[in-house]
């Protein structure tokens, strides 16, 4: 059963332990340089953020507006008092704590959309590191907390051991927001967190397979970063299918902190080199899948629609739903990287002294096949550069 699976933004407050302008912002020694965005590259991230929050995902209308209702009750559910505003009359200070725009993609464009909506431009003194290790995430965290920021931005390369930041964070006056990746911790810890459901994502996407109606599913799992929000989140619908016996994992593999397409395209090698016999492959980001690929096209193996292998993959690049649409690639699921616009309007507000969302806000995500893929969800929800029609 082929069909666009929509995720309706749903606005969620946690009870328990949860598991623009032009230019950038100055970036911390440790990013690097390919932060900077070009101005096409920002603007471009500008409009399909603004086309991805008014453009109606592929669902009916009734579905539509009752999903608007549900979320704006549940939005005026976690709205609460927040914790006092700084006093500060100048630039707001923030500090970012990201993840490096090489990792994929997708962290390109959070990167990129981050530096052109915190800028000077916009009233903001920004500062953003960028680091895939943990350790170095945490340091750079409690060095903007030292510095006295307003602010305190962060997407965790790992989902443990911030509680002693978040405790610092709050001790000294300092309002947390996390984005894009979930923190095992005490929601009292932040005030709120912009977070794509990697768990829903998961299960969007195993739905989708299993709906392919094979006589049986012979899965390569490819995982991103061990320990992240993402990865956990991606890889329990495919363990928890496995567990109930609906498909078998015959390799599981990563692509390691770096979500690596080359280190993707070896564990796929290994398989075709032992003989193991498969006809899935779930790779956990674009870049992975297509290491994946490559190994497939240099052994000969068919793939996408009418081939030996579906190709599964995350993230919504452009190239990758381009490959989808020409029958490459057989599904792809979003996550969208665009939050930089939305925490800033949390931001602006808390300034003024207005209530602003607790606990977890949960974005309008999409999963799309070869059947239901058209160019205008290709430039409405996809990121970063287009390299148009594959056919």
């Amino acid at each position: 059963m082929k069909r666009i699976c929509l995720l309706l933004a749903v606005f969620v407050l946690l009870t328990s332990a949860c598991g623009g302008g032009s230019g950038g912002g100055s970036v911390d020694t440790a990013a690097t340089t390919a932060a900077a965005a070009t101005t096409a590259a920002a603007a471009e991230a500008t409009t399909a953020a603004a086309a991805a929050e008014t453009t109606a995902a592929p669902a009916t209308e009734a579905a539509t507006e009752a999903a608007t209702e549900a979320a704006t009750e549940a939005a005026a559910e976690t709205a609460t008092e927040a914790a006092p505003a700084p006093a500060s009359s100048g630039p707001i200070k923030v500090g970012i704590v990201n993840l490096p725009p090489e990792e994929s993609g997708y962290r390109q464009a959070n990167v990129e959309d981050m530096n052109d909506v915190f800028s000077a431009a916009n009233g903001y003194d920004m500062n953003q590191t960028n680091t895939g290790d943990n350790s170095e995430q945490i340091a750079a965290a409690e060095g903007y907390i030292r510095d006295g920021v307003d602010y305190l931005l962060i997407s965790a390369a790992n989902a443990t051991g911030w509680d002693n930041v978040l405790a610092s964070a709050k001790q000294a006056g300092v309002t947390v927001f996390l984005f894009d990746r979930s923190i095992e911790t005490d929601e009292g810890n932040f005030q709120a967190a912009l977070v794509s459901d990697m768990h829903t994502e998961g299960n969007t996407a195993v739905d989708w397979l299993l709906g392919q109606g094979l006589s049986e599913y012979n899965v390569i799992l490819i995982r991103g970063q061990l320990g992240s929000a993402a990865e956990i989140g991606r890889s329990a619908a495919v363990l928890n299918a496995a567990e109930a016996g609906r498909l078998n994992i015959v390799a599981d593999g990563t692509g390691g902190d770096s979500w690596s397409g080359e280190e993707a395209r070896k564990v796929v090698e290994a398989a075709i080199q032992s003989g193991t016999s498969f006809n899935v492959i779930y790779a956990q980001n674009d870049g992975m899948a297509d290491g994946a690929v490559q190994a497939l096209d240099a052994a000969g193996i068919s793939h996408g629609k009418g081939g030996d292998v579906i190709i599964m993959g995350f993230d919504f690049n452009r190239f990758a739903l381009r490959n989808v649409q020409a029958g490459i690639w057989n599904y792809n699921g979003q996550c969208n990287p665009r939050q930089a616009g939305k925490i800033s309007e949390w931001i602006k507000a808390h300034a003024a002294g207005q209530s602003i969302p607790s606990g977890v806000v949960f974005q309008e995500e999409l999963g799309i096949d070869t059947d239901a893929i058209t160019d205008d969800i290709i430039n409405n929800y996809g990121i970063n550069e287009d390299p148009g029609r594959l056919n």
